[in-house]
């Protein structure tokens, strides 16, 4: 069972809002988790201060809570995860990090045969309510460090797979899944974590784990996306705009649960959809969006529903190789949808 949603934040709390970056903004999340519930645990590799994560996110979390609730791992994701779903069983809720998006390869016995099914084997006795943290990066850090395999986790019953595109909801998004019952996968973009900023407030909030979020509203033709791609969808929209092309942009935010009711009202609305990733489009998320609108909207439809996702290649070095989809291809792409 999920935790209820916290009341909206007053105009008292709305006063208190700071600027802050995606980073902070879960940085912020993670001391408010902390603060109301001593069962909430952090673990991960050098997350404890003075280093306070690679990307800084635990920053003075470790000085202000102890090394016991903030816990330095060592490199052994397998291990981490692993202790983590027993301290899930014993009744805390674990906060893990875990550095890169393809290093949870490494654990995913622990997720898939473990943590997403262990409330079902137990007649929901044993629940999990672990949140793995973790982030794919972009081609400067190379192909085993950009991959973005939510598609995995989408197909494996048991896990929610939540990808945030503002500090607003990178914050409300991750205090949801860190007080849920279910295991949760939390996957951050590299990209966003210092470009993004929006007024924040270090109160207790929370976005419900399957509600998408209209960014957009246009009525030609429906933009589907979430995380960073999200960005460059409304970029691309506006360059359709300047074109008499009128785009909507949805944000999922979470992939499971799926809002298939908003998708279904957009896509409705416009009649024609591009679901938009940078995970690679062969066997991507957008094939189960595709698929799943044209089960229900199929006489509805002004146009077969498209996808653009990453190419089917690992994610390169080199900066002039372009693998996830751009401002630029995205608006090529609806073009040719409305054409």
């Amino acid at each position: 069972m999920t935790a209820p949603v916290s009341a909206p934040v007053s105009s008292e709390d709305a006063a208190e809002v700071k600027r802050m970056s995606l980073g902070a903004a879960l940085n912020s999340a993670l001391d408010c988790a902390l603060a109301l519930d001593e069962k909430v645990i952090l673990l991960g590799e050098d997350i404890a201060d003075p280093a306070g994560g690679v990307f800084k996110v635990t920053r003075g979390l470790s000085t202000k809570y102890g090394t016991r609730r903030v816990r330095a791992t060592p490199i052994a994701e397998q291990a981490i995860v692993g202790a983590s779903i027993g301290a899930a069983l014993g009744g805390y809720r674990p906060v893990v990090e875990i550095m890169f998006f393809d290093f949870v390869a490494i654990a995913m016995d622990q997720i898939v045969n473990h943590a997403a099914k262990l409330r079902y084997m137990s007649g929901g006795v044993t629940p999990v309510p672990i949140t793995i943290r973790t982030l794919v990066g972009n081609n400067r850090f190379g192909p085993q460090h950009a991959q973005q395999l939510e598609a995995w986790f989408m197909h494996t019953p048991g896990i929610k797979v939540v990808m945030p595109s503002t500090p607003t909801e990178a914050k409300g998004l991750l205090l949801s899944c860190i007080f849920d019952e279910d295991p949760c996968l939390f996957i951050e973009h590299s990209n966003l974590l210092f470009t993004q900023k929006d007024d924040v407030s270090p109160a207790d909030y929370r976005i419900p784990l399957g509600s998408a979020d209209l960014k957009r509203a246009g009525a030609d033709v429906s933009i589907i996306t979430y995380g960073a791609e999200v960005h460059s969808s409304l970029a691309a929209a506006e360059i359709l705009s300047a074109e008499g092309i009128d785009a909507a942009v949805l944000d999922l935010r979470s992939l499971v649960p799926l809002d298939l009711p908003a998708i279904l009202g957009s896509v409705g609305n416009t009649g024609r959809a591009l679901v938009v990733h940078a995970a690679p489009t062969f066997g991507g998320p957008g094939a189960e969006i595709a698929a799943l609108i044209t089960e229900s909207l199929h006489s509805e439809l002004r146009a077969p529903v498209r996808r653009l996702g990453g190419a089917n290649v690992p994610v390169a070095f080199a900066n002039e190789l372009e693998v996830a989809p751009t401002a630029q291809s995205i608006a090529a792409a609806t073009r040719a949808l409305c054409a």
